[in-house]
Formats: C-alpha cells, sequence, structure tokens
C-alpha cells in the first residue's frame, strides 16, 4: 500500500511541476485543496506507520523530537490563525518548507541512521522520499506567490 501511495505522490509532485513550469498560478482554492490533500495523504501513511508500529509490537514513546513538533506546531497554527488572505498563503506555504526542511533533516541525521529494524528503516526511507517531494512542491507554490 505505501507503494501505491509513493506512486500517487509521484505523479501528483510530476502534474504540480508540469503546471507550475508552465507558469499557472495557483488560486486560494487551489492552495487549499492541495494542503487539504497533503494533509490527507500525510493521514494515511502515519496510520501506516502505526500499522508498522502494532506488527513490530513496539510501543510509540513520546520524545524530544515529537515534543518540539507538536510545540512548533500549535505555535505555527495560532500565528496563522490571525491571517487571512495571501499573508496566510505566503505564511503556510512558507512554513510547509521549513516544517518539510526540518522533518527531512531529521529523518536524514537521525531517524534514519538510528533505526535498527529493517522495515522500519525502509517505511522511513520511503517517508523520507515523499516529504522531499512534498518540500519541492511547497517551494514551487512559494515561489509562484512572491
Amino acid at each position: 500500500m505505501f507503494v501505491r501511495w509513493s506512486a500517487a505522490i509521484a505523479a501528483v509532485s510530476l502534474l504540480s511541476g508540469a503546471a507550475f513550469a508552465e507558469g499557472a498560478k495557483p488560486t486560494d482554492p487551489q492552495i487549499a485543496h492541495s494542503a487539504y490533500t497533503a494533509g490527507v495523504i500525510d493521514i494515511a501513511a502515519a496510520k501506516q506507520a502505526l500499522d508498522l508500529v502494532k506488527k513490530l509490537k513496539v510501543t510509540p514513546e513520546d520524545n524530544d523530537i515529537s515534543k518540539s513538533l507538536s510545540k512548533n506546531a500549535a505555535a505555527k497554527l495560532d500565528e496563522l490563525a490571525k491571517l487571512k488572505g495571501a499573508d496566510f498563503d505566503k505564511a503556510y506555504v512558507a512554513n510547509e518548507v521549513a516544517y518539510h526542511k526540518a522533518v527531512d533533516g531529521a529523518l536524514e541525521t537521525l531517524l534514519i541512521p538510528s533505526a535498527s529494524n529493517a522495515e522500519l528503516k525502509s517505511l522511513l526511507q520511503t517517508g523520507l522520499k515523499i516529504f522531499q517531494g512534498h518540500e519541492q512542491h511547497a517551494e514551487h507554490v512559494a515561489a509562484e506567490l512572491k
């Protein structure tokens, strides 16, 4: 199933890249739907990760990384809630770029190298490719909003 998601995300990334290359500027409704779609995809990937955790009989454990992610997300949601229109769009997309860079960095330098289970490591490596694609997409959107 994760491979199907990866293929779907890759296809969306390619299509999105082609649209941006042609100079199409996304509208607010398109941006909103893109954000929604990315969220749905992330939720599906998280479900698959939780399924793997159950299969491996591992109990997720809160840690400094997860606490930092949660804290930063709550602060960003508060900040974004105060914005509207183009200001919201720009701040949202800038956050998406920064968030994906942070997650990519954590995956590359800490999480993947630290994983001892081969299935978990493989899932994280696939997740890294997906997040790198999300980061590129967010960077394209950010460039269009300038």
